[in-house]
């Protein structure tokens, strides 16, 4: 199956600079669990989506904080950004409300009823021993 124009559009990466880089639509998905922006204080200069994508790039490539490049905002700033979400439970926000949706997308319920620990993959103690 060749590309057709709507996947050309679906997939285009015109003026994305990385791989791992939001595409509009996955913007579309998050963008409204971040903070707007306030009226008082001083008005920020950073945008998120920049901030977003340089999360996504140092959890896609592994690198340092500090290795972080130029493109993006200032290390302490996206790092800043990054603790404030993660102790406010922003992250958690998001990734609840991403499975909800993939969930529903796939015809089932949003929550999932069950779950399953695979013995294998269930850690113990050494002191345990073995048991069948």
């Amino acid at each position: 199956m060749g590309w057709t124009e709507t996947t050309r559009r679906r997939y285009c990466r015109a003026g994305q600079r990385d791989a791992n880089a939001l595409t509009d639509r996955k913007w579309a998905l998050i963008e409204p669990f971040l903070p707007g922006t306030k009226t008082t204080g001083r008005p920020r200069t950073t945008e998120l989506r920049a901030v977003v994508d340089a999360l996504l790039y140092i959890a896609w490539t592994g690198c340092q904080w500090r290795a972080l490049p130029d493109r993006f905002p200032p290390v302490s700033t996206v790092q800043r950004y990054f603790c404030a979400w993660r102790d406010n439970g922003l992250w958690k926000t998001i990734n609840f409300h991403l499975v909800a949706a993939a969930r529903l997308a796939l015809g089932r319920e949003a929550s999932p009823s069950a779950g399953v620990i695979d013995s294998q993959s269930a850690k113990t103690t050494d002191v345990a021993g073995l048991r069948g």
